[in-house]
């Protein structure tokens, strides 16, 4: 009985000592919601090296390109060299997600406007209608303003091959969806050197390409896929220091 009762002693020292030390770090963990964010993020923390997107066992490297931006001046592939920048494709008259893409874009704009080796590269995927004129007018309606932020516009078949493979993000003429056009709202990260690089998911693939079409202030859309503007600018950070 002795032994018992002492057991139960030691068992309840156990039980005390650890209220006492780890209940007030959960609740301060689901107080500032660090166990949510954690538990639903889909990919690694990100304190990993970024991966290097391949192709049949090829660092894949942004295509040459050569379109006219909003001020009408020729910019080509060749001016990104140096700099780490962000890429989407997107048309000024979308009426879905191209607005909250833009506007993910702006915040980052605005988190890297001192950083003279930041850019982002904007195609237009209805550049008939797209002309430089139009793009200015997009550029002054969102603010956008840096300088290595070029809004592109060139010949339809250019675009649409760069797009789609090049970059392997998906765009096409569609008369039934909405703004008569499909593409799939993701941006894709290149490095100084203008390789494509992404952080990698929890199974260490790369993620390849970064949710650009949920806001980041909202965190998931209505289908429960959490915005990945937030980890794409640490990711930024990271190649700007290599």
């Amino acid at each position: 009985m002795k032994q018992n009762k002492y057991s139960y002693v030691w068992v309840s020292l156990v039980v005390l000592v650890f209220g006492i030390i780890f209940i007030p770090r959960i609740v301060d963990r689901v107080k500032d919601g660090t166990i949510v964010k954690t538990d639903r993020m889909n990919v690694k923390s990100g304190n990993e090296e970024l991966a290097f997107i391949t192709l049949n066992g090829q660092k894949r490297r942004v295509p040459e390109f050569t379109f006219l931006n909003q001020d009408s001046l020729i910019i080509t592939d060749k001016d990104y060299l140096g700099k780490v920048y962000v890429v989407e494709f997107f048309f000024t008259t979308c009426p879905s997600i191209c607005p909250v893409m833009t506007k993910n874009l702006v915040t980052l704009q605005e988190e890297f406007k001192d950083e003279e080796n930041f850019g982002i590269a904007s195609f237009s995927i209805n550049p008939r209608y797209d002309t430089p004129h139009v793009l200015k007018e997009y550029a002054d309606k969102y603010a956008i303003n840096d300088l290595d932020w070029h809004l592109m516009t060139g010949e339809h078949e250019a675009i649409y091959e760069l797009a789609n493979t090049g970059f392997n993000i998906f765009a096409a003429e569609a008369s039934d969806a909405p703004g008569g056009f499909e593409h799939s709202g993701l941006f894709a990260l290149v490095d100084k050197r203008g390789y494509l690089r992404s952080r990698m998911d929890k199974f260490g693939n790369p993620i390849i390409y970064y949710r650009g079409m949920i806001l980041e202030e909202k965190g998931e859309n209505s289908t429960g896929e959490t915005e990945q503007i937030s980890i794409l600018r640490t990711d930024i950070k990271k190649l700007l220091e290599e």
